[in-house]
């Protein structure tokens, strides 16, 4: 055996060791394989995915596997991909995988048309650029797409945008907009992992640090809480009255872009909007800020004012870029600025991402039983669906739900009963 052999054959020892890791706590995911492999809902149906190739992922590519379905995967991130889960699901589990870390763009949209050639019946997606391509590139297979899921608030917003101009050919679940997801997904996943990105990258001490977290939806709640957490001095950036009072009731300090950055160590831009922290905002930027992205894309931070700014660049830690100004300051860019959580750790916990995936699964048997019945628009998960997962981690947990005695059913059916 040569070294190339020698290497790949670990890797794919060590992706698959990953895969069974995450799978250990993704109760609900294993739940519904069982069911699948007796009732095979999805037999007959293509389903082409476009996710963060991780371990969590793996799951519920399996999963629907398990189903009946013929599946093939690429990555919605150029920096999001763990290779050793791309090879053990290309070797172990005979999952057709096109993804690589940190391959170009061009690159990264050829592994997209690559999973499109498997002429879908189903899209599984995060971001939308599956579905945008397929809508631009592959016309041809839109008459023989049921539906689609989309997993990020970053790609509903993207397919609602497309549904209103019309342009959307077949309906999709907005799977982040189910309880099960948001809810937790976006603010413990996503507060822990980007947290945990941060520290792989940095090794710095959050505790007593000023931190700033632009943005207040389910996913900056949860960064400035655990942020909280570990000591820092959390302020929040956002446009919105009622998010920002929110976050002064929660205990934190509001302020504008502007006086944010003069004084802040860490900046976490998690709005989903272009250039948040834009060339003004760099103009005053503190000294030795770190700043990184927890948003989809690498558009939040303004990245060509950075490089325009600077007269030096250098790789100072693994995925960390020293940025030095013509004024001598300098500001560290974690992962390109690209998702943080990813590029710089392995992503949300197993824990949170059973129920995201749940989420998606659930809603790729839905399309196949019921999409006949569905417009060319963007719907939510089910409730009956989004309750169900809840029950199933409740369980999975050893905890047990209340129930209503008929009185009480009686009584909140009533109106006579007053004071």
């Amino acid at each position: 055996m040569d070294m190339t052999e020698k290497i790949n054959t670990e890797l794919v020892e060590q992706g698959k060791n990953k895969i069974m890791w995450a799978r250990n706590k993704m109760p609900v995911i294993r739940n519904i394989s069982e069911r699948w492999k007796r009732e095979q809902p999805l037999a007959g149906i293509r389903v082409a995915a476009c996710l963060h190739v991780t371990s969590k992922t793996a799951n519920l590519l399996i999963t629907l596997k398990d189903g009946g379905a013929e599946v093939a995967l690429c990555g919605s991130n150029p920096l999001s991909t763990q290779d050793d889960v791309v090879a053990a699901l290309n070797e172990v589990y005979d999952v057709p995988t096109h993804a690589k870390r940190g391959e170009d763009k061009d690159s990264f949209y050829n592994r997209i048309l690559t999973v499109l050639d498997l002429q879908p019946h189903i899209t599984v997606d995060d971001g939308a650029d599956l579905i945008t391509t397929l809508h631009s590139q592959r016309k041809e297979l839109l008459d023989s797409v049921l539906g689609g899921t989309e997993e990020t608030t970053t790609g509903v917003t993207r397919l609602k945008a497309m549904a209103k101009d019309n342009y959307l050919k077949y309906p999709v679940i907005a799977v982040n907009d189910a309880m099960t997801k948001h809810m937790f997904d976006n603010r413990y996943g996503t507060g822990q992992s980007t947290i945990d990105g941060i520290m792989r990258a940095t090794n710095y001490l959050l505790a007593g640090a000023h931190f700033v977290v632009v943005g207040y939806g389910w996913c900056g709640r949860g960064i400035a809480k655990d942020a909280s957490g570990m000591g820092a001095r959390v302020t929040v950036v956002e446009v919105d009255s009622v998010r920002a009072l929110e976050a002064a009731l929660d205990g934190f300090e509001v302020s504008s872009m502007d006086e944010a950055a003069e004084k802040a160590d860490f900046i976490v831009t998690t709005t989903g909007n272009k250039n948040v922290v834009d060339k003004k905002h760099l103009d005053k930027i503190n000294d030795g800020c770190i700043l990184s992205n927890a948003g989809h894309f690498n558009v939040e931070i303004n990245l060509q004012a950075l490089e325009e700014m600077t007269k030096e660049q250098r790789e100072v830690r693994p995925d960390v870029q020293e940025y030095s100004f013509k004024d001598g300051r300098k500001v560290y860019l974690i992962g390109e600025g690209r998702l943080v959580n990813l590029t710089a750790g392995e992503g949300h916990p197993a824990d949170v991402m059973d129920m995201s995936f749940s989420n998606q699964a659930l809603s790729v048997e839905y399309l196949a039983k019921e999409h006949e019945q569905l417009a060319k628009d963007v719907y939510p998960v089910p409730r009956h669906l989004d309750e169900s997962i809840a029950k199933l981690k409740l369980k999975s947990m050893g905890m047990e739900l209340e129930q209503l005695t008929d009185e009480q059913i009686d009584y909140l059916n009533s109106w006579e009963i007053g004071t």
